[in-house]
């Protein structure tokens, strides 16, 4: 081909795997940097978990590395089980929804699951053939029906054992129960970000959205990356929550960081999907940066009345909802306002300081 791709094969259809990006676009080089900064941080990530599992330096940042046979078992089902077989399944349905419900051609399909930063892709070109509604639907259902299922059964295995054991580090033991699996899934994100095929498609495919353009990866990977770091926040935090709280409210306060920021971000996707009015412009990682109220009023409700409910099960206080009312409110502010791509980190980590000051002032 003359733009400089080739065509490969992804199950039935054929791909392009481009063999140079773009030039002079300033998508490119805004990938490229994201690209950096993840190959950096995971790099350094690596590195400081090989040093803690030989020298035992920085378990105070990372906890402890364990390395064995049961472990690389456990990591290497997890990653291919969670990575790539889940993620095809995933491109399957989504590529399924691209052609019977957005009317995509086979040839869009094929950019769509495409690096798309290696030939001309644009968003606007797109939605002047298709209905955005129904695009928009369809990158919400292949984004979260890959990782909320498996996000919200993290998390209920995880509150039913805190509430069990309540281990010290119950306040990221999120993080902790998946640190070699984040950073070996990282690696993975990272060596086929530049590429196209079926494998390339099953790790991005589900979870890159065609609202996202050119940057849809590059979206992706970020999160990822600070997701990553998010350890780092935690770890310090956590041992503060561990000191300020009782061992009866550690599930409780388990949920209200984590599962409160999960359904709200959720439910803003799938209401702004559904039926927001895609009107408030934003900052982010993408080629379309808008959200809506209706989107945000959905993620609002469904984090009130899961952050209240859990206060009102566990009966710890009046005061706690008070609590339960001002993570709600925050998880909507930062949810709408932070930068796409960064919203996970910025959500939890201000879920993980409410609660410390709670801790600290009110109790």
């Amino acid at each position: 081909m003359s733009n400089g791709t080739t065509s490969v094969r992804i199950g039935g259809m054929t791909t392009l795997a481009a063999t140079s990006p773009i030039a002079g676009d300033t998508r490119i080089t805004t990938a490229r940097r994201i690209f950096g900064a993840a190959l950096a941080v995971n790099t350094s990530l690596t590195l400081l978990c090989a040093v803690t599992f030989f020298t035992g330096f920085g378990a105070s940042l990372v906890g402890s590395v364990t390395i064995d046979g049961d472990t690389a078992i456990r990591v290497g089902a997890n990653v291919l089980v969670i990575t790539v077989l889940w993620g095809f399944i995933w491109l399957g349905i989504k590529a399924l929804l691209l052609a019977k419900v957005a009317k995509f051609t086979r040839e869009e399909r094929r950019a769509a699951f495409g690096s798309r930063m290696n030939q001309p892709y644009e968003v606007a070109d797109l939605v002047a053939r298709h209905s955005e509604r129904r695009i928009r639907i369809v990158d919400m259902i292949g984004r979260r029906g890959r990782f909320i299922t498996l996000g919200a059964s993290a998390v209920i295995y995880l509150f039913t054992m805190v509430d069990e054991t309540r281990p010290a580090n119950f306040a990221y033991a999120f993080l902790n129960a998946n640190l070699l699996d984040g950073l070996i899934t990282l690696w993975i994100f990272i060596g086929v970000f530049w590429r196209s095929g079926w494998f390339a498609a099953s790790v991005y495919g589900p979870q890159s959205r065609v609202m996202d353009g050119v940057l849809a990866r590059a979206n992706c990977v970020s999160l990822m990356t600070l997701w990553a770091l998010f350890k780092f926040v935690m770890v310090p935090i956590g041992a503060q929550l561990y000191a300020l709280y009782s061992p009866q409210h550690f599930a409780l306060v388990f949920m209200l960081i984590w599962g409160s920021y999960m359904i709200t971000d959720t439910l803003a996707e799938v209401g702004g999907a559904l039926y927001g009015t895609q009107k408030i412009r934003v900052v982010g990682i993408g080629d379309v940066n808008r959200k809506s109220i209706g989107g945000t009023v959905t993620g609002f409700i469904g984090g009130l009345v899961l952050c209240v409910s859990l206060v009102a099960a566990n009966s710890p206080g009046g005061a706690w909802f008070g609590l339960a009312i001002v993570i709600a409110v925050s998880n909507s502010i930062l949810e709408l306002w932070s930068p796409r791509g960064t919203d996970d980190f910025t959500m939890a980590t201000a879920n993980a300081l409410i609660c410390w000051a709670f801790g600290a002032w009110v109790l």
